[in-house]
């Protein structure tokens, strides 16, 4: 999920931004220092907004100028058992890679669907029994059952497609559909007998 996070922190403005704006100086450090960061608190995006800037303060021996600074920061931290949504960015032998927000995460090839699941050197997963077919950029509903944040590159996000209600969109439609097609031919039964009793009751009437 994404979120924003209010942060108190020193900001060192080196001297090579001291010739901006205080503020557009101040942001652009809080850039290079907090983009791209990975913590507790999730993967941290893009600086949203600088609230307050104190005085500078120096340190001898140090070109730079020290803010204490108070920012928003818009973040994502993936949450166990989550519903995302996301798009294959690519697909291998072992599983398929789909991008969620700003990372990827993994569907082990026996988490892709409930059944024997093939891959063809075209770089697509094609299910034995349902013909089911996935590729790069299909839009897919999965659910994320593994967390490991150690850094942007190092993340790895397991995920799952085999629970009621997740895989390819197309997939959960069809499968929708087809839940709902007894329950429809059950209420056209039931108008049919309806009327066949009607009918019969007015022949006893006309008798």
């Amino acid at each position: 999920m994404y979120a924003l996070l209010e942060i108190k922190s020193n900001i060192r403005v080196p001297p090579n931004l001291l010739g901006k704006k205080l503020k557009d100086a101040v942001e652009s450090a809080i850039r290079k220092d907090f983009m791209g960061y990975v913590g507790k608190e999730g993967l941290f995006l893009e600086v949203t907004k600088v609230r307050d800037i104190g005085e500078g303060t120096i340190i001898p021996g140090d070109g730079a100028i020290y803010y204490e600074t108070t920012f928003e920061m818009l973040i994502y931290k993936p949450v166990l058992q989550e519903v995302v949504e996301g798009f294959v960015s690519e697909i291998t032998e072992f599983g398929t890679f789909i991008r969620i927000g700003p990372i990827d995460g993994l569907v082990h090839v026996s988490q892709v669907m409930d059944d024997y699941v093939s891959y063809s050197d075209a770089g697509v997963l094609t299910g034995k029994e349902s013909k089911r077919v996935l590729k790069q950029k299909d839009v897919v509903r999965t659910r994320i059952i593994a967390i490991s944040l150690k850094s942007i590159k190092g993340a790895k996000i397991g995920l799952t497609m085999r629970q009621p209600g997740l895989g390819k969109l197309e997939w959960i439609d069809a499968d929708k559909k087809r839940a709902e097609a007894p329950a429809e031919k059950a209420k056209e039964g039931k108008g049919k007998v309806e009327k066949k009793e009607e009918k019969k009751v007015d022949k006893k009437k006309k008798a």
